[in-house]
């Protein structure tokens, strides 16, 4: 975790950007973002250069060559101003933004170029990015900025990219905004991922799902990194993420490097559209805060989707494309809106239908709305199920989550009331759960009964409420001790004009 000093250097960071005329959040974080590569680039090229002092051999893939020792980190951030500043838009900028290129097939580039070149998920989506710090002067003041801040070991880098990320209150369209790390670590928590599965976001955004289930896994399986084979699919194959924005691109990819994976699946994919339904069947764990109230052209939607659901509404197809995307017995945690547990058109039931009758519905836990404040106020639940393809559902546990462990209101402060660790322990012991009520915060409730009632998933159809009886006094003795009153403040007064004569 960060700590009080480093955020106030990020938040004077940060001000110095808006000073600087830099305004729009997401445009800060892009800029951050590719200084911050600029200095990684650095950081790698220097490990390679003492491991090759220390073996006496050539430096192994270098990403700069003597002609470019000009452009790293280590060397411009002590020119003066305007130097800087041409350097990195004239020479460093185009430099980072063809890292990735692959040449020619024509091209009579040396294998030795070609191994030269440093690929990352972040490098791919560098095309159409803008050097946009306008000023000489800016430009010093947020390299010295940076280069102050400490970021040694990946913990540091992580939270710090992560604390920047939290001054985002939006990012991306079609609705898409942040989800709150601790509503990620309970997904993640309630899903177990293990070592070797392959961990899917189809609309990614910053990464969050995808960051937060490596933390997990880092913590509950250190082998991950210390296995040479668990190690490889960790940092190359177990996390795929999603999104059609490339600044949301650049960002997770960037977010992911920080958090120590290198190399992770980050691609560009309008997950519904048509030019990608031939994408199905990669992922064991699928983890997602889908776009809520959105709509697309129904022209563009994979045909293989609509015609599971015929809708255009994002929130009902993103369900059935995480079926697709999931293998046979492939689980899935996503955060959805009410609407979607009992929304009457034909589409809405027919999501919930396929859910409880095709899949193993396995969990509905309902959260209060000020849970994505003060983005968003919508009331929202958590699906779990799990891909079967046969069906499976014999009953769902549903959970009334009351309190988060912050106010429902926009200042979103700490308070004592959390159901979180109640769910976690509830969930992965469902076997006590069977004497639960309905008048408790959780409770299984049978297959047959929600088919009765139109595969209706919202808890409120469910819950029992019971109301405790209050007992009133008699109209007449309400007048009576009514009467008493005027009668005191009668008194009152005469004695007030006594004493003023």
């Amino acid at each position: 975790m960060i700590t009080g000093e480093i955020k106030s250097k990020v938040d004077r960071l940060w001000d110095r950007f808006w000073s600087g005329g830099i305004s729009n959040p997401l445009t800060v974080i892009e800029q951050m973002s590719y200084l911050l590569f600029i200095k990684r680039l650095d950081e790698i090229h220097t490990a390679r250069e003492l491991k090759a002092n220390r073996t006496g051999k050539p430096i192994e893939n270098p990403i700069f060559t003597p002609e470019q020792n000009h452009l790293r980190w280590s060397v411009f951030k002590d020119f003066d101003a305007e130097k800087m500043h041409t350097t990195l838009m004239v020479e460093v900028f185009p430099f980072i933004k063809n890292l990735g290129n692959k040449p020619d097939e024509n091209t009579d580039a040396s294998e030795e170029n070609q191994e030269n070149k440093y690929e990352s998920s972040f490098t791919r989506y560098m095309k159409d990015a803008i050097f946009m710090i306008p000023t000489p002067a800016l430009l010093v003041d947020v390299v010295e900025k940076i280069n102050d801040i400490p970021m040694e070991d990946r913990d540091t880098k992580g939270d710090l990219y992560e604390y920047m990320l939290n001054k985002l209150s939006q990012a991306g369209t079609n609705g898409q905004f942040r989800t709150p790390k601790h509503i990620i670590k309970m997904m993640i928590e309630l899903l177990q991922p293990k070592p070797n599965d392959i961990i899917c976001d189809p609309a990614c955004g910053t990464a969050g799902f995808l960051v937060t289930a490596s933390e997990y896994l880092r913590e509950n399986y250190p082998e991950v990194e210390t296995n040479e084979e668990l190690r490889e699919h960790f940092n190359k194959n177990m996390f795929h993420g999603f999104d059609f924005d490339y600044s949301m691109l650049r960002i997770s990819a960037m977010n992911m490097m920080l958090h120590g994976i290198e190399n992770p699946n980050i691609n560009y994919r309008d997950s519904l559209h048509e030019d990608y339904a031939q994408a199905q069947e990669e992922c064991t764990i699928v983890l997602a805060n889908p776009p809520f109230k959105g709509s697309i052209n129904k022209t563009s939607i994979a045909k293989n989707l609509i015609s599971e659901v015929a809708t255009t509404k994002t929130e009902l197809l993103f369900p059935i494309l995480m079926l697709r995307l999931l293998k046979s017995g492939g689980r899935c945690a996503v955060i959805v809106p009410d609407g979607v547990l009992f929304g009457a058109s034909n589409a809405h039931k027919k999501v919930r239908e396929i859910l409880v009758d095709n899949q193993k519905l396995e969990a509905v836990i309902s959260m209060p709305s000020g849970v994505f404040k003060p983005y968003a106020g919508v009331s929202t639940g958590i699906l779990i199920f799990t891909k079967t393809n046969s069906g499976g559902t014999d009953k769902v546990w549903f959970y009334d989550m009351q309190a988060d462990g912050l106010s429902l209101d926009d200042k979103r402060n700490e308070i004592e009331a959390n159901d979180i660790p109640d769910i976690i322990e509830r969930f992965t012991n469902l076997k006590n759960e069977e004497s639960r009520k309905r008048t408790d915060k959780s409770f299984f409730v049978p297959k047959g009964e929600i088919v009765s009632n139109g595969y209706d998933l919202s808890i409120n159809r469910y819950k029992e409420v019971i109301y405790e009886e209050i007992q009133y006094a008699s109209p007449r003795q309400i007048l009576s001790e009514v009467s008493e009153l005027e009668n005191e403040i009668q008194q009152g007064i005469n004695e007030l004009k006594a004493m003023l004569g």
